[in-house]
């Protein structure tokens, strides 16, 4: 059965997107159409939603979660940097919101096959657009050891990326790291015993996120996507992001604060966090922080 992508915070987007009829809606992230839904039934249908994703099954799902809305529908396979070119496409010149849900979807996180995670067996793939030729298994086997150690440094904030990086280009000249259980063994002899055990996330959880992040090319990607879209914003548009760890959301940060008192209002003077009840019936939202502003 297909994981149903629960929408994180939705109260505090629609809040803070405040979404009116007859507006222009983009959702940059859409998934499995979780918070597109959202938008069309607080505005009952009178709005245009343009959803945007690479992930081909996502939008598939998406198509027939929205179908009652078909109408006022436009969904788009495509990176959203090219987020300018796809609202010309739609005759449009500016929009009245935006809305980016960062990261990884369960749609992702569950297809095993995909490997995105270490708890099965899979492909070293990583690929949220499966088009495109990077692969995390081509990143294991072919960057230099010290572009490796960067990755899991800069993306990953890992403090073993020194001695992962060595001990994965050790194993390579042996064989090719091809899935997800043989990096998990390669990590298992790099990192000392005693930071592996008893810890609150398992040991692979920040080398798995590097590298997704550089398949991806998410970070480069957020930067580009928000400078585009604060500038198609129309006056009093809103922008809203949620991002689910530090790299991300220092972006967001940045990317508004420098355009603060001149293009942009901010809308959160701090990240917005979910509520309690909701981190209990959705743990995969206990990291999600928001940040909301407007166009001036």
């Amino acid at each position: 059965m297909v994981s149903l992508h629960t929408p994180v915070m939705v109260e505090e987007v629609l809040y803070y997107l405040s979404p009116r009829k007859g507006g222009v809606y983009v959702d940059c992230t859409l998934g499995t159409g979780g918070h597109a839904l959202a938008i069309l039934e607080k505005t009952e249908g009178k709005v245009k939603l343009i959803g945007i994703d690479w992930d081909e099954e996502a939008i598939k799902i998406a198509s027939q979660r929205l179908k009652n809305y078909r109408e006022r529908v436009r969904l788009v396979r495509a990176n959203f940097t090219r987020v300018e070119q796809v609202v010309k496409e739609q005759g449009l010149q500016k929009v009245d919101g935006f809305l980016y849900d960062l990261g990884i979807s369960a749609l992702q996180l569950d297809d095993f096959k995909r490997g995105f995670s270490f708890r099965k067996v899979a492909p070293l793939d990583m690929r949220m657009d499966t088009q495109q030729s990077i692969t995390a298994e081509y990143l294991v086997n072919n960057l230099p050891q010290r572009e490796l150690e960067n990755i899991l440094w800069e993306f990953g904030e890992e403090r073993w990326a020194r001695r992962i990086a060595e001990f994965i280009v050790k194993e390579r000249e042996k064989h090719s790291i091809s899935t997800t259980k043989e990096l998990i063994d390669v990590l298992r002899k790099a990192i000392p015993a005693k930071f592996r055990r008893g810890k609150r996330i398992h040991f692979a959880t920040r080398v798995f996120q590097a590298l997704r992040i550089a398949v991806n090319r998410e970070l480069d990607n957020l930067k580009m996507g928000l400078k585009v879209a604060v500038d198609l914003l129309s006056p009093g548009g809103r922008i809203c992001v949620i991002s689910y760890h530090s790299l991300e959301d220092r972006i967001v940060k940045r990317e508004f604060k420098k355009v603060e008192g001149k293009e942009l209002l901010l809308l959160t003077s701090r990240v917005v966090r979910p509520s309690r009840e909701e981190i209990r019936t959705n743990p995969r939202s206990r990291s999600a922080k928001l940040r909301a502003a407007q166009r001036l």
